[in-house]
């Protein structure tokens, strides 16, 4: 790949400024550790990601779709090709009965939009840290809630630039997966369907939640947030606390004393070393309990 004709391409594409090369990418993900794009787009509008998307599909140039990086470890060899990061698409609205939010909203934003607007619905999702892109692409969930149960529709981009409206089957939802998930649409906004609400029992709701979560939750360090989806009938926490695991370091990550379903960047953290500590507690839990724990957190890049 020509990397600098790659740069000088894109920029002509989207808003002056939105394109840089060789950038360093833990500053953009929440567990603050990985290597560099060779390109990052940061498009403003629908058009210049269909844009992003048209080129590198004729270009035949890998492209990779990065959030705001609450769920993503990035190896620290980066990414090659192209970094499209949503987070200037931010917007959020409504349009009739519906809640409208673009991909690079913040779920928790979308949630406090909906008290604001005395809708029901989405307390559940006052404590995600992640992009409405994010929460359709792992049918994101907490506390009793997901993505899919709200969700009345999706507008996309197909691998070929095309847009699309998704909703019902044709989203494949699933525990902590979407059709986005498998790679073949990009998500633009969604649309959520939600009810008429008291604000005082809709904000009582989100800040005993918040609550929970501050007080479980080790907030004051870089993570990627819950680590491992939860085995049938098990609780991944409790599996990898009973395992005598938490506190356990390798290099600078740790698994937390506070919370052992996440790791967290405790000391300038390498993803090498994030990722081998998954691997030893995956190892040590599948030893001691017979249960294979699976990642959510989506790990990304080159060595």
């Amino acid at each position: 790949m020509n990397i600098s004709k790659i740069h000088e391409d894109l920029q002509q594409l989207v808003t002056a400024g939105a394109v840089k090369r060789d950038e360093v990418l833990e500053s953009h993900v929440f567990t603050r550790m990985g290597g560099q794009a060779d390109i990052l787009a940061e498009p403003a509008t629908y058009e210049e990601v269909q844009a992003i998307v048209t080129y590198a599909r004729v270009n035949e140039i890998p492209l990779t779709v990065l959030g705001n990086g609450s769920n993503v470890i990035i190896r620290d060899g980066g990414i090659r090709g192209i970094v499209l990061q949503t987070s200037d698409l931010s917007e959020m609205g409504l349009r009739g009965d519906l809640l409208y939010a673009q991909c690079g909203a913040k779920i928790i934003d979308v949630s406090r939009f909906a008290l604001e607007k005395r809708l029901a619905g989405l307390e559940f999702a006052c404590g995600i840290p992640g992009t409405v892109g994010g929460a359709l692409y792992m049918n994101a969930g907490a506390y009793g809630g997901e993505v899919k149960d709200v969700l009345q529709s999706a507008l996309a981009i197909s691998k070929a630039g095309q847009l699309v409206t998704l909703q019902g089957e044709e989203l494949e939802w699933g525990y902590r997966k979407s059709i986005f998930a498998s790679g073949a649409f990009i998500v633009l906004e969604a649309r959520f369907l939600l009810q008429p609400g008291d604000p005082a029992a809709i904000k009582a709701a989100m800040d005993e939640l918040t609550r929970q979560r501050e007080s479980k939750q080790p907030l004051e360090y870089p993570s990627c947030g819950s680590v491992f989806k939860r085995p049938p009938g098990r609780f991944a926490g409790q599996l990898i606390q009973e395992s005598g695991l938490q506190g356990t370091r390798i290099g600078g990550a740790e698994v937390s004393r506070k919370h052992a379903g996440f790791i967290v960047n405790a000391d300038h953290a390498t993803a090498k070393d994030y990722i081998g500590l998954i691997h030893h507690v995956q190892a040590a839990v599948k030893d001691k309990f017979g249960v294979e724990l699976e990642t959510e957190v989506e790990i990304i890049g080159e060595e």
